[in-house]
């Protein structure tokens, strides 16, 4: 059914806010034509405010008062938000005055201070409170809690349509407000991230230099325990020498002198034989030169170059060196970086091994073998000389119980080494015939 006469002109009046009659239909409606069209402009200027929000809160703010103040068509307007609400909004308030914007309360008029002072502090009364005659207001309400609000002296009779609109302006402006707020904030995080994303990438190139500067420093300082070892080796060599060797070739020399002296006295044939010792003499002096020179190059001569573990064998096998004694260095699997304790644990052992070959053995040559596996590490050194291992696992045990004379040390300080890192140590027949020394330590106490 359709609706005819007063239905109709009912209608249309809830539509356009005009009342039909002949009389007074045409005024009515160029009325309804400006508040249209005023409503239409506002509305633009909402639009133009909302598209505003990257520039931030201020340049929202003033479109939102210019809007708002052509709409009224204002000589006066104020926005102002509630003290604690909206945070981070700068300004607090903007004031419109015949054109110019004014942010600071000292340059209010003294009636637009008591505008202000309701807004800021007693939003919550805008729309509640007594305006005064000539005002009129708005709140801004964000999640429907009051924030603040517009106030102005419009310049044109208000309707309950413009009144709206100010509303929807307010609250749109409240809106905008907080979500050019977030925007900054945003803004301003994403610009902390980056920064903060820098700082890390620049301390992770820091951290990365001082990895390379410390794993340097961690080769030299192994170099350095290389150098140590090989050192510690040639003095006590030295020593050996020196307490030892060297004493007895001497007393071989003294010797062969007393008996020359004696055997003078018995005659010719005697003095023939004394004659004789004169070489022997010669060679013992001699004997005793070179051992002072070696002594004094291994007291002195520290230049060995610095290397991996394997290049330290090579060297060390060449401090243990007698003319009758040729000593082989070979590698088995692949060789794998060792801690440094763990690198001067089997070059100690591997030079006291050799040591003994040398100096008591009687071994014409001797095998160095260094097998790198999966799951451990395996350093053997191996002569053809006459030792025994039979009686020296015997001599190792009771050294280990308690060594009272000081004798057999070298045997338990290489068990100890070994088994400080987690291993064992093994004294068995070589192949080559002699005595092999076999340690074998696990890969995870090598790490």
């Amino acid at each position: 059914m359709t609706a005819t006469g007063p239905d109709r002109a009912g209608e249309f009046g809830a539509i356009t806010g005009l009342r039909s009659g002949k009389r007074s239909f045409y005024p009515e409606y160029v009325r309804s034509t400006e508040r249209l069209a005023r409503a239409v402009q506002a509305l633009d200027g909402i639009s133009r405010a909302l598209v505003r929000n990257v520039e931030g809160p201020r340049a929202l703010v003033e479109e939102v008062v210019r809007a708002a103040a052509d709409h009224l068509q204002a000589d006066w307007l104020l926005l102002a938000v509630a003290d604690g609400a909206l945070r981070g909004v700068r300004p607090g308030f903007l004031f419109y005055d015949v054109g110019r914007l004014v942010d600071q309360v000292e340059l209010l008029p003294e009636e637009v201070r008591g505008q202000l002072d309701v807004l800021r502090s007693r939003s919550w009364e805008v729309e509640l409170a007594d305006t005064g005659p000539g005002w009129v207001r708005a709140p801004m309400i964000l999640d429907g809690e009051p924030v603040g609000g517009i106030v102005g002296w419009p310049g044109v009779e208000v309707e309950p349509t413009d009144r709206s609109v100010l509303g929807v302006l307010a609250n749109q402006a409240a809106v905008a407000l907080h979500n050019s707020y977030l925007l900054h904030a945003a803004t301003q995080l994403r610009g902390r991230t980056v920064q903060l994303s820098q700082e890390a990438a620049r301390q992770a190139r820091d951290l990365a230099t001082r990895s390379a500067e410390l794993q340097e420093t961690q080769r030299r300082l192994m170099d350095a325990m290389g150098r140590q070892v090989l050192d510690d080796e040639r003095h006590r060599i030295a020593r050996e020498l020196h307490d030892s060797v060297t004493q007895h070739v001497l007393s071989a020399g003294m010797t062969i002198e007393v008996c020359r002296a004696d055997l003078v006295d018995l005659g010719p044939e005697a003095a023939a034989i004394a004659a004789r010792l004169v070489p022997a003499k010669d060679l013992t002096r001699r004997a005793v030169q070179q051992l002072r020179a070696a002594i004094y190059a291994l007291h002195h001569n520290a230049d060995e170059p610095p290397g991996s573990l394997v290049s330290l064998l090579d060297q060390l096998s060449t401090v243990h060196l007698p003319g009758d004694l040729r000593v082989r260095v070979r590698v088995v699997g692949v060789p794998v970086a060792l801690p440094p304790d763990t690198d001067h644990a089997l070059l100690r052992i591997a030079g006291e091994a050799l040591f003994n070959t040398a100096a008591h053995g009687q071994a014409a040559q001797a095998v160095v073998r260094l097998r790198f596996a999966a799951d451990k590490v395996v350093l053997s050194i191996a002569d053809d000389g006459s030792g025994d291992p039979a009686r020296l696992r015997h001599m190792l045990r009771l050294a280990s119980v308690g060594d009272f004379d000081g004798r057999h040390r070298g045997l338990v300080n290489m068990a100890g080494r070994a088994r400080d890192l987690g291993g064992t140590l093994a004294i068995r027949r070589a192949r080559l015939g002699g005595v092999e020394v076999r340690v074998q330590i696990p890969m995870e106490g090598a790490r």
